[in-house]
């Protein structure tokens, strides 16, 4: 029932909405003493039906004169008037902007009613945990719609017994999780604090009486209620932010609100200090806006305190073997501190924070997670460390090099990111290199550490180009043995990127001879699966050799000037030269890649590269094909030398390019449930379309296929599918917009 009213209602006659609701109001009653889930959804399609029946005015009202002297009637209207506010924006319901102005506009009306009406049912609860639950949880809702007036919401009992419900250690779990919601949906509803004023004030006050409740659910270990009121200071703060942060110390801006987070966060549950990093990210934001060096200096010792827990917070368990896990609870946590501190290290100083951390590490000896925690801090501001005159950076660097294999896998693991951090610190000190290249080497030949090494030798190749020419043929050797090191798909990729990098710095003479060896490895791995029978048991897919392949081509981008031949044109040429046997794993790609040399300049779009899209395409209605044409519209097709070949005609001079991709799609759509069995199509035909209008209007307007890509894209704007229609509707509006813009 409470779908069809949401989804059907106006399918309903005028004169049947009446009858309805009787109906509904009926059941409701008779079933409330059954399951409260039959209830809640009753409440539901009541709500919806409010808001939908424009001709049921004062609802509120309705329902509280007719329930509200009846107890046993008190649960359900309670049920109703909770949702009610909540489905205002709902997205389910067919209702326009006007009607839910005049919506609100109406429960602003009948607030004060609802107010009173919960005054009355407090008095009736008397002890009634779940009465006292619902009336919060009706409040709350009311809040989060904005309608309370809040000068009377100031002076009302109902919030003085919000702050006694939480201020009292004999509170149940589920009542104190309704009375932090409540007071979390008041301080979000005053977010303008200076119209709320009053509200704010008893707000602010009420909560800053929470702190002796709050050790209180520390001492009796109830992790529930810890993270309640940790959920309410952070509320505090986020609605306080900017008295904060413009008049710290002063009024509303009372740094005491701080001090509650900070208290937060000396919890030894990390689940607890992570409630509030939202609002620690957006006081950074804000600080770094003010720029006001005096108000930074305020600030400085909070943030410090905070640096520390966090660090605390970091390590890892003293009985943990191997190295950290980055995908686990624990291991986003951590990636979430790093991020933070990056965030806020500004307002401490990184060179100042990046020396204390070493100095803990150096001057004591503390345990090794410890010492593992203090290098992950250390490797998430060692980028923002200034590089110039710094010696703790060339020590720090010097000392992780030099760890013994002894130290425990994680501290090793944690060093190596660090070390992955300092390339720019290698790159100024380039003595440092041979023995950070050693360090690495070691990481990268133990399976535990062997992805964090690549990922560091990636870093330092990106930063240390120059200097890692001397070193091109020890990567080669590495990425000819790339496969023996245990790599994760995205660490082998990223060091060859690191070595496409280097190889790119290169002398142009060097470089052909050098690029050809590194795409022979990848070459060989795809002539290798080419030669075995397709059900053999092994391996057929070909996306790790391609993968490899297409970030050496991305990457290795030398300097080339005008008129000189490009050093990778004849190693692309080669690479191109290779034969796919009939039946093997791509369906039906079957010997078509043979002999197609490729002209990596791209200065003369006869590409036979084209012409075997085209015809692969005829056979195998794969949509990447429209892809890679979008692709090639988007990268040439502003080029005079290139429209001829690449927009107008194939080699053979027989179809149109579009035209040739377009037709075979269009078979494909008109089969039977086309456009919805196939939205990939759809979304790769239209961006191709698109950047037909982008690049060339006149030859898209031009072209046959024009009048029934607008018939198709027509069809296609009902297609619910997110990436599909949004490909059509760009399409469409680029088409109006290159119209009315371009004569």
């Amino acid at each position: 029932m409470k779908m069809k009213i949401q989804t059907s209602f106006y399918e309903l006659p005028t004169d049947s909405h009446v009858s309805l609701r009787d109906s509904l109001l009926s059941h409701i009653q008779n079933l409330k003493d059954l399951s409260p889930v039959i209830v809640t959804q009753l409440a539901l399609a009541i709500a919806d039906l409010a808001l939908q029946m424009a001709s049921w005015k004062g609802c509120v009202q309705t329902l509280v004169e007719k329930y509200s002297n009846d107890v046993t009637s008190l649960p359900f209207l309670l049920e109703i008037l909770t949702v009610l506010p909540e489905e205002v924006h709902s997205r389910s319901l067919r209702i326009g902007a006007n009607r839910r102005t005049e919506i609100i506009e109406d429960l602003a009306y009948y607030s004060s009613t609802v107010i009173s009406l919960l005054m009355t049912c407090v008095e009736k609860a008397g002890n009634d945990e779940k009465m006292l639950i619902k009336i919060f949880r009706c409040l709350g809702s009311w809040f989060n719609l904005g309608v309370l007036d809040s000068t009377f919401m100031a002076n009302s009992k109902l919030l003085s017994l919000l702050f006694e419900v939480l201020q009292q250690d004999k509170t149940s779990s589920n009542l104190h999780e309704a009375a932090s919601d409540c007071v979390c949906s008041a301080l979000y509803a005053i977010e303008n604090v200076e119209t709320n004023l009053p509200l704010a004030l008893q707000l602010f006050q009420g909560v800053l009486t929470l702190e002796s409740a709050y050790h209180m659910a520390v001492a009796r270990e109830d992790l529930d209620k810890v993270l309640n009121y940790c959920r309410v200071f952070t509320e505090l703060c986020e609605t306080f932010l900017d008295k904060i942060v413009c008049t710290p110390g002063q009024g509303l801006g009372d740094l005491r609100t701080l001090e509650l987070l900070l208290i937060c966060a000396g919890h030894p549950q990390y689940e607890v200090v992570e409630i509030s990093f939202n609002f620690w990210y957006r006081l950074g934001e804000h600080l770094y806006k003010t720029d006001d060096a005096v108000i930074h200096s305020i600030f400085k010792a909070y943030i410090q305190r905070l640096l520390h827990a966090l660090a605390r917070h970091c390590q890892l368990d003293s009985d943990h073997e191997g190295v950290p896990e980055e995908t686990d609870d624990f291991g986003e946590f951590r990636m979430r501190v790093s991020d933070l501190v990056k965030d806020l290290i500004f307002l401490v100083g990184s060179v100042e924070c990046f020396a204390q951390l070493y100095a803990t590490l150096k001057d004591g000896n503390p345990p090794w997670e410890v010492t593992e925690a203090v290098l992950f801090i250390m490797a998430s501001i060692a980028k923002s460390v200034d590089q110039e005159n710094n010696p703790t950076l060339v020590e720090v660097l010097e000392g992780v090099v030099h760890l013994p294999e002894t130290v425990h896998t994680a501290v090793r693991y944690t060093s190596i990111e660090l070390v992955g951090e300092m390339s720019e610190v290698v790159d100024r000190n380039p003595q440092f290199l041979d023995p950070v290249l050693g360090y690495l080497m070691k990481g990268l030949c133990d399976q535990r550490l062997a992805s964090a090494a690549a990922k560091a030798i990636h870093n330092i190749c990106s930063v240390c180009r120059d200097h890692m020419a001397q070193h091109f043929h020890g990567l080669l050797e590495i990425a000819r043995a790339l496969d023996s090191f245990t790599l994760s798909p995205e660490a082998a990729v990223g060091l060859l990127k690191g070595t496409a990098l280097v190889l790119a710095r290169l002398p142009l003479e060097k470089i052909a001879e050098c690029l050809s060896e590194l795409c022979a490895v990848q070459v060989m791995a795809l002539k290798k699966l080419l030669s075995q029978e397709p059900s053999n048991g092994l391996s057929s897919d070909p996306t790790v050799p391609l993968d490899r392949l297409a970030v050496i081509f991305r990457h290795t981008n030398p300097i080339v000037e005008n008129g000189q031949v490009h050093p990778c044109q004849k190693v692309i040429q080669e690479v191109s030269e290779w034969r796919l046997p009939r039946g093997w794993g791509l369906p039906g790609v079957g010997g078509g890649l043979s002999q197609n040399s490729i002209d990596l300049s791209l200065r003369k779009v006869n590409l036979p590269l084209i012409d075997l899209m085209v015809n692969v395409y005829r056979a195998h209605q794969h949509s990447c094909f429209l892809y890679l044409g979008s692709i090639l519209v988007d990268e040439y097709g502003m080029e005079e030398g290139c429209r001829q070949g690449l927009l107008d005609m194939l080699a053979d001079g027989s179809v149109a390019f579009l035209q040739a991709l377009c037709i075979p799609t269009f078979q494909l759509l008109e089969q039977p449930n086309g456009l919805q069995n196939h939205p990939d199509t759809v979304d790769d035909l239209f961006r191709l379309a698109a950047r037909f209008i982008q690049r060339s209007p006149v030859t898209l307007l031009r072209s046959q296929v024009m009048i029934p890509i607008l018939q198709w894209a027509i069809a296609a704007t009902t297609l619910d599918h997110r990436d599909a229609n949004c490909s059509v509707m760009k399409f469409l509006r680029d088409l109006i917009h290159t119209g009315v813009a371009n004569d």
